[in-house]
């Protein structure tokens, strides 16, 4: 299935720093028919480092989307059943308005002068985007990681607008080494010379270095140290003995090089401050810790998941999601799926998945057509 990438513009966004953003772009890609009751669409929201490629084979670039294991004919988010759309986020830098995007007032692209955002701001314009489809509510919001604070986001800003939401591999506030994470991200960046204090986009010196060890830290943190024990060991790249000196001695040091290098060439550094800043904002209950607050007047279905081997995003954090909803009576699923994956399980680790959200979609699609059926808003 060869897609193609689209993009939607606005006239303005009102954002939660106060700022306007106007105009705005949203990239985007659909992948199976909406139906005529417009009752089938799920929203697909990515982790940090995504895009709108979420399925098929990219019509610019030829290479697979980031979830296509999971979306497709026959996949857990069914295409011959399911409207399935993703798009870019808001401050991203795969053609949805970020900070490289040009500034209308300047003619020159925004770089700092562009406004902080939130989760919340990231939704806001997801539903801009669904509305302009002609969709009032979605059957599911589903994400991983980031893509799971906006699916939350989504429930608590829009429930009228979510029948139910998959909240993957994620939680309802950044912790402390969570937030402190992404700060060594950013300082690594930030301490580059090439940054120039985000001015680098006429100068094609872009802060290679600073945004590579930014992101062969990230990485880290995406494997558990069961998956990098049976990836690298302790083995040696192409050599017999230790070269003495700090060139790359172990398998595991030019992976991350090359995880680091690689991603230079299609991340932009600025974003990358954006979104962090983003995810360290989010907190569902708006600071005051009160979660069943949050929660109080959703309606939609839950099924959330984690993985035993993530530590970025630790299975405490969707049990603490679990626990509020229960004791609100809420409609919840949860499973804590053993992986050896560590976070990137969500991305690899399918077979379980699938079968989790292809039978609770199932069971959300079944609920909702009997609903309409009887004339059940």
């Amino acid at each position: 299935m060869v897609v193609e990438t689209r993009s939607a513009q606005f006239e303005s966004i009102p954002l939660d720093s106060g700022a306007t953003l106007a105009p705005v772009e949203i990239a985007y890609e659909t992948y199976g028919h909406l139906n005529a009751a417009k009752s089938n669409a799920i929203l697909v929201t990515h982790a940090f480092t995504g895009d709108a490629h979420a399925a098929g084979i990219s019509h610019e670039t030829g290479k697979p989307g980031w979830w296509d294991n999971m979306i497709g004919p026959g996949k857990a988010f069914d295409t011959d059943r399911y409207f399935v759309i993703c798009s870019n986020v808001l401050g991203g830098c795969q053609g949805t308005t970020g900070p490289g995007a040009k500034n209308p007032a300047t003619g020159r692209p925004y770089a700092m002068s562009f406004p902080v955002i939130t989760i919340r701001d990231m939704v806001r314009l997801q539903r801009m985007l669904v509305q302009s489809l002609g969709i009032e509510r979605l059957l599911g919001v589903a994400g991983g990681s980031m893509g799971g604070m906006q699916a939350l986001e989504w429930a608590v800003t829009y429930p009228e607008m979510v029948l139910s939401v998959i909240p993957i591999a994620t939680t309802w506030r950044h912790s402390a080494q969570q937030i402190a994470f992404n700060e060594v991200g950013r300082q690594a960046i930030m301490a580059d010379p090439d940054w120039s204090d985000g001015n680098y986009y006429d100068t094609n010196k872009p802060p290679a270095r600073g945004l590579s060890i930014a992101r062969m830290v990230g990485h880290i943190t995406y494997m558990s140290d069961e998956s990098m024990r049976e990836k690298f060991g302790r083995r040696l790249r192409e050599k017999e003995k230790f070269g003495f000196d700090f060139g790359v001695d172990f398998e595991v040091e030019s992976y991350l090089r090359y995880r680091g290098n690689q991603f230079v060439s299609r991340f932009d550094a600025n974003s990358y401050l954006y979104i962090t800043k983003a995810e360290d904002y989010f907190d569902l209950t708006n600071g005051s810790g009160r979660l069943a607050d949050a929660f109080r007047d959703v309606g939609t279905r839950f099924l959330v998941i984690s993985f035993t081997s993530d530590w970025l995003y630790p299975s405490y954090q969707s049990q603490e999601i679990v626990r509020v909803l229960r004791r609100m009576n809420g409609d919840v699923a949860y499973c804590d799926l053993q992986s050896n994956y560590g976070h990137d399980a969500f991305l690899v680790d399918i077979a379980e998945q699938t079968e989790l959200v292809r039978g609770f979609l199932d069971s959300t699609a079944r609920t909702a057509s009997s609903a309409r059926t009887r004339g059940v808003a």
